[in-house]
């Protein structure tokens, strides 16, 4: 079974310069298919319920590992995920689960990028779009590829998993992870040529 390998090719602080790159990128795929995920962390009440105001149709979830020993039943349904409209609006049966983190999965793509990175502000967050198909070229040789072509944007950290704070945001464009020396980063390079951007740093693997 293959896997997928992420390069960065932008770090900024400006979140809309980053979410306008993430699409240029996205720009040089097959789109017909796309869709979107979002997911971010929410440390405090407020920003749970201001998000639940906003997108109705969010999901919530603890991963708070203390309470997975504690309740292995899940008697709040954090912990297996929660959709907004069954949240209780008594925030004392939840609010010592924070921080509870929100995710919308397979969205229409252009649907709820804006609003969610607005929402998120500073707090640490990812919109990745699946289910393109990267172009092939003769020249370097590179092969058409459907499986594992994506673009992710990371609010706020650096990290795939999400869980290292950073001051600025990042853009990460996936590739199918290769046999051939130099092969994934050859295949990056050029897509992210194709959008007026160039690979930055190291892979990340999931």
């Amino acid at each position: 079974m293959s896997n997928d390998v992420a390069y960065p090719v932008l770090r900024t602080r400006d979140a809309a310069l980053a979410l306008s790159t993430a699409r240029r990128l996205l720009a040089v795929g097959d789109r017909r298919h796309a869709r979107v995920c979002v997911d971010a962390e929410l440390p405090t009440a407020e920003d749970v319920l201001r998000v639940r105001s906003a997108l109705p149709d969010v999901w919530f979830r603890t991963e708070n590992a203390e309470e997975w020993a504690r309740f292995p039943s899940d008697p709040t349904g954090l912990l297996s995920g929660l959709p907004a409209r069954s949240l209780p609006t008594d925030q004392a049966g939840w609010a010592g689960l924070l921080p509870l983190w929100a995710s919308m999965l397979d969205q229409a793509v252009g649907s709820v990028e804006d609003a969610f990175v607005d929402l998120v502000g500073p707090r640490v967050g990812e919109i990745r779009w699946h289910s393109l198909a990267w172009p092939g070229a003769e020249e370097p040789a590179l092969a058409w590829e459907g499986t594992h072509a994506m673009v992710t944007l990371l609010l706020n950290t650096r990290t795939r998993e999400l869980d290292e704070r950073a001051d600025e945001h990042t853009v990460l464009v996936h590739v199918r992870r290769g046999n051939l020396d130099g092969y994934e980063e050859r295949q990056a390079s050029w897509l992210a040529s194709r959008a007026g951007l160039s690979v930055i740093g190291p892979a990340q693997r999931p």
